[in-house]
Formats: C-alpha cells, structure tokens, sequence
C-alpha cells in the first residue's frame, strides 16, 4: 500500500505542476467488455492519465472491440491507426513463439508462479515489441484457466469432435490434440457463438464465462487451472518519443497502479465469478484424476512444441522461471 499511496502522491504533484499545452486525445481500443475487469482497469488507467497530465493527453477507451476486433489491435497501434491498446499477449504467438510464454500448459498454474514467469519472460517481451516500434506499458494476468463444456465430460475420450473456442496457437493446439475441433472466435463474438451452435466449448476463465453469460448455452465448467495469460497495454513507439518527459513519467505511474489494481482485481475476480458461474445454473468444480492425468500428458507435448520453437530465448525463459521456484 505505500507504493501505491506514493504512486498516487507523485500523480497527483506532477498533476499539479503541468503547464497547459496542446491537448491530445489518445484512442484506446481493448478486445473485451466494459464490464470485465481488464477494461475496467484500463478505464481507470485513461483516467488517470488524463487527470495526472492535466488533460494534455486525453485517453479515451473503446471496449467489446468496437474500434478494432481483436486481432486487429496490434496491427493498428503498430502502424499508428491507434496510438495506444490491449491485447492478450499470446495472441501474437504466430509471429513470434516468445509471445506464448504465458500459455504452456501446467507451468504456471497460480498467481505466484505467473508473476515469477512474467518476470523471467518480461524483459524478452519488452524487446521483441521494441522491434516492432510498441513500447509495453503494464501487464495483468487472466485468473486461472478452466474448461467449459455444454455437456458433462470426464476424459479426453469424451471431446472428440466438439467444436472448440480458441483464441492463440495454444488453445487451438489443445483442440488439436484433444480430438475437437478449433473454431477461431474473439472475446466479443462468444455468446452469440455459444447460442448459435458455432461453438460447444473453451478453456478461458471465470472471468471470461461471467462476463459473457455462458450458462445460458454451456453447462460445466472444470477448474484444470491450465495458465494464466496476460493481457498487455502497449502505446506506440514513435507516439511515446514525442511524449514529454513530464507526462511519461505520469503514464508511468498509473501504468503501474493499474498493473497493481489489475493483479489484485484478478485475485478477488476468481472466486466472484466462479460463483457467478454457478448462480447461473453450471456445474463447477475440478475435473476428474483421469481427465487431468491426459491434460497434462498433453500438455507435456505442447511445453517440448513450445521450447523447440521458441529456441534458446525461450528455454532461457522456463530455465529462469524454474530456478525462481
């Protein structure tokens, strides 16, 4: 609590003692809804920003992808259609094997271990999007990643052929090798995807399923705590130059109050939702011994797939992570 009390105290002075000048509107497009805690977090990051630079630079969200989809963010900020945004870092990992640190089955499978992998992966992150003129500004993690299932399921038997939500390499790797069948579909389009028949299944978290309302379509929900991705802000570099010295350093700081925030709202989330979970008529609770013996032999492929392409940066990465334990 005292780093935040001082964060907000040196916020507030720098507030202060900014000059009027130009002011600039900053459009920020994010993939989920207003409700979810990630945007929720980011809104009161814009604020910030807006406050604590005196409104020179105005930092205006565009939740649920109503600016870009998804998939289209990066893409934007990177070629300043948009100087600033979130998005889920490994949804990059078709670029770059790096960006899927976060999403190898069974590494991380708690708050704890996924700070201590961000901080043996954050410098490597922080470098490939410098190649890619993005400077990272915070990063928060999803709560843990179960499974969600129209119908009851107890071994990977059972999945054949169900048609299955992904959203990175990872999950669609995960549907591959479980025996359903991968469906590409954003955050945004879930519950239209569920009530259509498009999709019968998805590994996200709680967050994702209450938000969404999925227990109108889907009906179990299994806590196999797989990973915790990261959502990432990411302003553009060239933007970020042209930054005074003065609001960096404002930026800065509610970049780290909201990665604070966001991490502790990630905690209280979990539980909140998972409940929300069952309130709404699913079955909650952990998947069967067998059904977590085969994920986990699965997801021993998928962690040897992940170090052979991502290479010695990579095994770097877990090396780290693992002597942290």
């Amino acid at each position: 609590m005292k780093k935040l009390t001082s964060l907000l105290a040196a916020t507030a002075l720098t507030a202060a003692a900014a000059a009027p000048a130009m002011a600039e509107k900053w459009d920020m497009p994010m993939a989920y809804s207003a409700s979810n805690f990630h945007s929720a977090t980011g809104a009161e990051f814009a604020k910030c920003v807006t406050t604590g630079t005196g409104g020179e630079i105005e930092i205006v969200t565009h939740p649920s992808g109503s600016l870009f989809k998804g998939a289209d963010i990066k893409r934007a900020i990177q070629t300043g259609q948009a100087p600033i945004g979130e998005r889920l870092l490994s949804g990059h990992q078709n670029e770059n094997a790096l960006f899927g640190f976060d999403s190898i089955p069974f590494l991380a499978t708690s708050f704890d271990d996924s700070a201590k992998l961000w901080e043996a992966a954050k410098p490597s992150i922080e470098s490939l999007l410098a190649e890619q003129n993005l400077t990272l500004l915070y990063a928060v993690p999803w709560p843990p990643q179960g499974l969600y299932f129209k119908n009851e399921v107890n071994s990977v038997a059972d999945m054949e052929g169900i048609k299955f939500r992904s959203y990175n390499n990872a999950t669609s790797r995960l549907a591959e090798l479980t025996g359903m069948l991968p469906v590409t579909i954003e955050a945004a389009e879930i519950s239209q995807a569920f009530a259509t028949g498009v999709a019968d299944a998805m590994v996200s978290s709680g967050s994702t399923g209450y938000d969404r309302k999925v227990w109108e379509s889907l009906n179990y929900f299994y806590e196999v705590d797989a990973w915790l991705p990261r959502n990432y802000v990411m302003v553009n570099s060239d933007v970020w130059s042209g930054v005074s010295d003065a609001n960096k350093n404002v930026i800065t700081a509610c970049a780290e109050l909201a990665e604070y925030a966001g991490n502790w709202r990630a905690k209280e989330y979990t539980g909140f939702t998972l409940q929300g979970l069952r309130d709404g008529g699913m079955t909650v609770g952990p998947a069967s011994d067998q059904m977590v013996g085969e994920l986990k032999e699965i997801g021993v492929t998928m962690t040897n797939e992940w170090l052979e392409a991502a290479g010695d940066e990579g095994k770097a990465i877990v090396d780290a992570f693992q002597s942290s334990q």
